[in-house]
């Protein structure tokens, strides 16, 4: 049995979508001084999710000034998350964020040293999942409101973050958090399950050394605690 400090948290909704190398939060309607404090609060939330990430924010006609923008990327700069871009029709908006320094538009997706495209994040809906046909290098990231499949290895160093279940078509030895969101229903299932760290919603473990030869194993939440079994399809 894996070992799981007791961690509780809360969460929120809060919809998000991948794109390129961030994540697009569009601002509902209402106060800005109303709205600003939720996005945080559904930010803090879910801190472990968002840190690191690269947010574009998308306000419509919202008419935002350079101290709105400024405040709100200040504030997510001390949470260690990016404000990259902001989408808006407003030129008011559009001129203070170019002031700024932010993007007007959906940043590109970096390209990595061998010329392919840095993992991907998007957003799909119901059971839906991103599908990484790549092994995951150190230093790779993968971040993702809903489910992630990897077909091939997760080495030492990469890191999958996802809102639902992780499932990895080979050896799992980076560091994983499944149901980041807040779902404690949420599995990771992979080929050979040894990762640096395993994290299902609160809860955290690390992996006990390998004992004999590796199997497919899946581990998920039970009265508490981590727990890793035998990956069989029913």
């Amino acid at each position: 049995m894996l070992k799981s400090p007791p961690v509780t948290t809360m969460g929120s909704s809060l919809a998000l979508k991948g794109i390129g190398d961030g994540l697009l939060v569009t601002v509902p309607d209402g106060d800005w001084h109303v709205v600003w404090p939720s996005l945080l609060q559904a930010i803090d939330e879910r801190a472990d999710f968002f840190r690191g990430a690269r947010l574009v924010l998308q306000v419509a006609d919202r008419d935002l000034g350079a101290a709105e923008l400024g405040g709100l990327r200040d504030e997510l700069q001390e949470r260690e998350v990016a404000l990259a871009a902001i989408l808006s029709s407003s030129a008011g908006t559009r001129s203070a964020g170019a002031n700024l320094g932010l993007a007007l538009e959906i940043p590109r997706p970096e390209l990595g040293e061998d010329g392919e495209r840095e993992p991907v994040r998007f957003e799909l809906e119901g059971d839906q999942a991103v599908l990484i046909e790549r092994t995951l290098r150190s230093g790779q990231k993968v971040r993702h409101p809903g489910h992630v499949v990897v077909l091939g290895d997760v080495n030492p160093g990469a890191e999958v973050i996802a809102g639902g279940n992780v499932v990895v078509w080979g050896k799992l030895r980076g560091v994983v958090h499944a149901g980041a969101t807040g779902n404690e229903r949420s599995v990771v299932c992979a080929l050979d399950l040894t990762p640096t760290q395993l994290r299902i919603g609160s809860h955290i473990s690390v992996s006990p050394e390998r004992k004999g030869n590796p199997r497919p194993e899946k581990a998920y939440v039970k009265d508490g605690n981590l727990v890793a079994e035998a990956w069989k399809t029913s």
